[in-house]
């Protein structure tokens, strides 16, 4: 039996465990995670007070981290840009 089998109808690739297919991990590298500073943490914390949404959308979009680390958080509006 192969290791790796791709559905044409899906596209979805398939490795075999044991004696299972199951829906291969990504094979993409994950993006670097940059440190967040002492300004970046302080804004995460007003984000999750004061900000409750822009929070969980930057959070559920995977972008947050990439707003707090690049010092986006700059003015009100900056964070929520990063959602555009």
């Amino acid at each position: 039996m192969e290791k790796y089998i791709t559905d044409e109808r899906t596209g979805l690739r398939y490795e075999l465990v044991g004696d299972y297919y199951i829906i291969a991990g990504d094979d993409e590298p994950e993006e670097e995670q940059k440190p967040i500073g002492i300004w970046g943490q302080r804004h995460l914390r007003y984000l999750k007070n004061h900000r409750k949404v822009l929070y969980a959308n930057l959070l559920t979009s995977g972008k947050l981290n990439n707003c707090l680390a690049t010092g986006a958080y700059i003015g009100l509006w900056a964070c929520s840009n990063y959602l555009l």
